[in-house]
């Protein structure tokens, strides 16, 4: 259900766009007709899913078809028919259902990802996923262990590849759909040509069935059939000269290092009133803050009270939240988040990792968006990130250009295994944020 073996493209912006390039190549990619219809029309390796073709997913050739109807596009299968074992694979190797709360099991998994896992596609960067994070991001409310999926080298029990998933209810439309978000798939380099991922999409899929879920949700940075959208990633430079060394970025045409350190400059303290850091007591106000600001959104998850104090209250180096307070009626009027995603800097000797936060959920009613959102930056850049990365979904499009974030080279596509929906779906359309 995910394809994250391949790079995302996520890590490094472009600054040489002007801005109509920029806005010429956002309509493009904005646009998944004119992409699925490209990758039709010129295909001349003859390019084939031949996995993907056989997945109950939207497929190329019905792409635009809106005589097909939405919702599932297989039935659930009774339970006692589900395949009971796992599925075969290569002789040299073993499932192991991996252990996130075990400090052991969860290292493993750490190192595996932080060797292998998304690089950019010049090979610059490349996550580094913390073991808190990990811990945060795979032991939500109602997770299941058997869900987080290894595979072993029998003779020596190494680890060398995983795939994720925990549950989530995903309203879609008006439907509220019990959905598997998976991520996290990730093969060690030097097993690549073992045609490992697709067995493991196909048992974890397996496992996600035996608890009786049909649907999930999934991204990746490679164009497969077919997706319910494509997301863009922007970069707001907090730390110029850093991101300039590290060939994150570079200077532009007319551009001096004192001029791009005085560009990116931002106020030492913020401009909201009420604004801190969300507490425990918090989270009834938010939970209906948030759950109010995603009902605008076609595809969003619902996120219960458990799931909220999972998801957004803060912990160190993972998930910072902060809201605002009216001094006077103490009535919680809005909130934002962001999460800790650090990058490991390939080849570098002066720098060895990128601090990157990443935008996550939020709700503003009293306070314009950019105004929050600067001081979001604000924060970051007193915890000492070198950049604040936000994708083009829900309202972040009408803040990017204004708050100074530079379009970067890698997209996001965001997918539904066994559910369709018609027609796909504008960025600014999606309520959803994928770790």
């Amino acid at each position: 259900m995910s394809d994250k073996d391949s790079s995302s493209g996520s890590n490094k912006e472009n600054p040489d766009r002007n801005s109509d390039e920029q806005q010429a190549l956002a309509d493009y990619k904005s646009s998944l007709e004119d992409m699925v219809q490209k990758f039709q029309k010129s295909n001349p390796l003859d390019q084939q899913h031949k996995f993907w073709e056989t997945q109950p997913v939207g497929q190329f050739k019905d792409f635009g078809n809106s005589s097909l109807p939405e919702g599932p596009i297989e039935q659930p299968t009774p339970l006692s028919e589900v395949k009971q074992e796992p599925y075969n694979l290569p002789s040299l190797y073993e499932w192991t259902t991996c252990d996130m709360g075990s400090d052991e099991v969860c290292h493993e998994v750490y190192v595996l990802l932080t060797n292998n896992y998304v690089e950019d596609d010049d090979n610059m960067f490349r996550f580094n996923y913390s073991k808190e994070f990990l811990q945060w991001a795979l032991r939500s409310p109602g997770y299941f262990s058997s869900w987080h999926v290894g595979v072993r080298v029998k003779a020596s029990k190494k680890l060398v590849a995983f795939i994720s998933g925990i549950p989530v209810n995903m309203r879609v439309r008006d439907q509220v759909v019990k959905m598997a978000e998976v991520n996290f798939l990730c093969v060690h380099k030097k097993l690549r040509s073992k045609r490992l991922a697709p067995v493991m999409i196909k048992e974890v899929t397996r496992r996600i069935h035996l608890e009786n879920i049909w649907q999930a949700a999934y991204t990746a940075g490679v164009l497969l059939p077919t997706p319910l959208t494509t997301s863009q990633y922007w970069h707001r430079t907090l730390n110029p000269k850093k991101l300039i060394d590290v060939g994150f970025s570079k200077l532009g045409d007319r551009m001096t290092m004192s001029r791009a350190i005085k560009l990116y400059k931002l106020p030492t303290s913020t401009s909201t009133p009420g604004l801190r850091k969300m507490e425990l007591r918090d989270v009834p106000a938010v939970a209906e803050l948030l759950k109010n600001y995603l009902s605008r959104f076609i595809v969003a998850p619902e996120l219960n009270n458990e799931e909220i104090e999972h998801w957004l209250l803060p912990r160190e180096n993972v998930i910072d939240s902060y809201l605002v307070e009216s001094q006077v009626t103490h009535e919680i009027t809005e909130f934002f988040s962001f999460y800790t995603l650090p990058s490991s800097i390939l080849h570098n000797q002066e720098h060895s990792t990128l601090k990157a936060a990443y935008n996550f959920y939020y709700a503003s009613t009293n306070t314009p968006l950019h105004q929050l959102m600067n001081d979001a930056l604000i924060i970051a850049k007193q915890k000492d990130f070198d950049v604040f990365n936000a994708l083009d979904v829900m309202d972040n499009a009408t803040f990017l250009k204004d708050l100074k974030f530079g379009q970067g080279d890698g997209q996001l596509y965001y997918y539904l295994y066994n559910y369709r929906l018609n027609p796909a779906l504008k960025p600014s359309e999606l309520g959803l944020v994928l770790l």
